[in-house]
């Protein structure tokens, strides 16, 4: 069973792996995306990961995930028992996603929590993350905008996805010098692999630097690609591999037979073992895949361990 964890800074406890909705509406929908919504719940899953954008990128599918999040929810009438997080701010992203130029303003932020919370058939999100950052508006108006929906009773709580932690440490030194809420959580992409995935550029990886600063904070991090795309279950993944990921897999793969699990439930037990609150998100739509990810959380790996899977 997930164990769950409190959020700091809220009230929130959450199970120690978020299910990302991202494929559901599309890859999933109706009776599969039923099947894995209830082996995560059965498992003591309650951290559900969706946003504003899923899936612009298949005609027709826009808000996809967020619509088959809520239907999943509302079938089985648990929304009392899960925390929803989901995103928006997002820049534009061609003609399936048009944006305007100021992606992060209030009325854009206004009108993206209108359509979520619609799509989602919800009052409230529990943590609503900016999918990206603009540091063309100061940091202290951003959060004085998300505050103003705090106020509204729309959000309970802030993320910032593909954030730096320069710009997280602003808005949050700006809140707290003000009474407001800041930001919660930190959304990069992270994992045991090292790559470069390219594509967008706004998308943030979590560096050494980005670490120690969590660890100083105690910011927790809530990570995608958590799993390196499969990449570490032996799936072929161009834009994570090079010698160093071949290096970690490798060591995953040995370790992983010494503890008796497998190299991908280790890869995500090395992000449980920060020395920081860390909430990795799963997206997969397979339940297999799914299944083994949730074993994770049995195994248990030294400090030592956790620095030899990096470096050897």
């Amino acid at each position: 069973m997930l164990s769950t964890r409190q959020l700091p800074q809220t009230d929130l406890r959450v199970s120690a792996l978020c299910y990302g909705a991202m494929g559901h509406g599309t890859l999933a929908d109706g009776d599969l995306s039923d099947h894995l919504f209830g082996l995560y719940r059965d498992a003591g899953g309650n951290f559900f990961d969706t946003a504003h954008c899923y899936s612009f990128w298949i005609e027709g599918k826009l808000g996809a995930s967020e619509r088959a999040l809520g239907a999943a929810v509302g079938r089985a009438r648990c929304r009392d028992a899960v925390v929803i997080a989901s995103k928006g701010g997002h820049p534009a992203a061609g003609t399936a996603y048009p944006r305007p130029d100021r992606y992060i303003a209030p009325d854009l932020l206004a009108t993206d929590l209108d359509d979520s919370l619609s799509r989602l058939g919800m009052e409230v999100i529990d943590v609503y993350y900016l999918h990206r950052d603009d540091p063309r508006v100061p940091a202290g108006e951003i959060i004085e905008m998300l505050n103003a929906e705090i106020q509204r009773g729309r959000i309970r709580y802030l993320g910032a996805s593909n954030w730096t932690t320069t710009r997280i440490a602003e808005a949050n030194a700006h809140a707290e010098a003000h009474g407001l809420q800041g930001f919660a959580a930190s959304q990069p992409r992270w994992n045991l692999a090292q790559g470069n995935p390219g594509g967008d550029p706004t998308m943030r990886t979590l560096t050494p630097e980005d670490a120690a600063w969590h660890q100083e904070s105690g910011l927790p991090v809530v990570p995608y690609t958590s799993t390196a795309a499969g990449y570490f279950a032996g799936r072929e993944v161009a834009a994570f591999d090079n010698p160093v990921s071949r290096a970690r897999r490798e060591r995953a793969i040995q370790l992983a037979a010494k503890l008796g699990c497998t190299a991908n439930q280790l890869a995500l037990a090395w992000l449980l073992h920060q020395p920081f609150p860390v909430v990795p998100i799963i997206g997969t739509v397979h339940p297999e895949h799914l299944t083994d990810a949730l074993g994770a959380v049995k195994v248990t790996v030294t400090p030592e361990q956790v620095q030899w899977l990096l470096d050897g």
